[in-house]
């Protein structure tokens, strides 16, 4: 295994650190005083701190860092992006200030692997540029979507068109303003064999038929102004050149997108570790109780001590999984893959909790630990939960004995 990052990976990952310290970790508190918080979610405006520090981020080339297609962004692998999604992954609006946030960039990743001329040029091209966003539509409130063979949504051709109906939840970033399309899974041939009946269709956000029913709140949290829509998509009629790579290709296109994507969400986990660990041990240090600083009272030391070795040893296994994912691909590294998946939110979940633990009742109410503490929640679920994981891991090691 070779870790080491090319010179070109070195020169972008100085020059997001020093952005990211002059600039972005700076401009945290400005957007949130931008931000409107409100429960009606036709009134979210983008913070314009935003569309500054994405500007000059920019002009400085540190744009699309995440694509590995030197044609559509910086070129770089998954081994010499994932220090710079760690680095990322410090700060809640770090990912989109680089344009390189979820789920545009799965998105993005699908369009440039399976999309055709038109789709790339009409959807692929504002989205790398920044200038629109977009939402992925999966998961079902009806079902059990941990097993996505248990879709009901459909995305039947009729003619020359493609027909969905269906109820979706959890499209993150559906209540974006700049959010101008989705990319809806459903079923096609419920008769073909279990991975080939489903299609993946660009769906315009103002096509007719297109309701978006509420934001789903987080932890009591929407995430303004991206939020987690659940949508309902009745008879939504459109051109059948809108499927992607053709139908019946939607689990194909779903294990191509999801590889990368997993490399990043863990490494962000990591940097969002390291900076909870920072914030622990800044406490341990300054606060005083009993007479002592906290970090000579209880297990303190302890639990900072196993909060490092945890984080080491989750940036480790990461970087094998991006190692693997680069020469072996995503069917070669299916279990480093999803065993990052289940460590990197497990890790930060466990140093987020430590360092809200040292905070004390200040910790409750500290908008970068509860922010932190949600992300981590949430991914133990989002893209697969851990069960699903755990159950790839252990059936890729017993078929070695059978």
């Amino acid at each position: 295994m070779d870790f080491e990052h090319s010179e070109r990976a070195r020169t972008y990952l100085a020059e997001v650190s020093r952005f990211m310290k002059a600039k972005v970790i700076p401009a945290e508190a400005t957007y949130l005083e931008q931000l409107v918080r409100t429960e009606d979610w036709t009134k979210w405006r983008i913070p314009p701190v935003m569309e500054e520090l994405k500007a000059e981020a920019k002009a400085l080339g540190l744009w699309n860092l995440f694509m590995p297609d030197p044609k559509y962004g910086a070129g770089l692998d998954n081994r010499d992006y994932a220090p710079i999604a760690e680095l990322t992954g410090r700060s809640f609006i770090a990912p989109e200030v680089f344009n390189c946030n979820a789920p545009d960039t799965g998105n993005a990743e699908v369009l440039v692997q399976y999309g055709s001329e038109e789709q790339q040029e009409r959807w692929l091209k504002p989205l790398l540029a920044g200038e629109i966003r977009s939402g992925f539509s999966m998961t079902e409130p009806a079902v059990a979507s941990s097993d996505a063979t248990n879709m009901k949504a459909t995305c039947e051709v009729v003619g020359d068109e493609v027909v969905l109906n269906g109820q979706k939840w959890w499209t993150s970033g559906a209540g974006d303003p700049r959010c101008a399309f989705y990319i809806f899974m459903g079923v096609t041939d419920p008769g073909a064999e279990r991975h080939g009946r489903h299609s993946m269709v660009i769906v315009p956000r103002d096509a007719a038929g297109v309701k978006i029913v509420r934001m789903l709140p987080v932890f009591g949290h929407l995430d303004e102004p991206h939020g987690h829509a659940e949508i309902v998509f009745d008879d939504v009629r459109l051109p059948a050149s809108n499927i992607i790579a053709g139908p019946g290709r939607g689990f194909e296109i779903a294990q191509g997108r999801l590889g990368p994507g997993r490399i990043h969400h863990a490494m962000r986990c990591i940097g969002g570790a390291e900076r909870a660990l920072e914030r622990l041990c800044q406490r341990a240090v300054g606060r005083v109780a009993f007479g002592k600083p906290l970090m000579n009272l209880g297990g303190n030391r302890d639990i900072i001590a196993n909060a490092r070795i945890a984080i080491d040893q989750a940036r480790l296994l990461t970087l094998k999984a991006a190692w693997a994912l680069d020469t072996m691909g995503t069917f070669g590294a299916l279990t480093d893959i999803s065993a990052i998946k289940v460590v990197a939110p497990n890790v930060l979940q466990q140093v987020v909790d430590a360092a809200i633990q040292i905070h004390g009742g200040e910790g409750m109410a500290d908008e970068e630990l509860t922010r932190l503490m949600m992300a981590a929640r949430a991914l133990r679920i989002a893209d697969g939960p851990d069960e699903v994981h755990r159950g790839m891991v252990a059936r890729l090691e017993l078929k070695k004995y059978s």
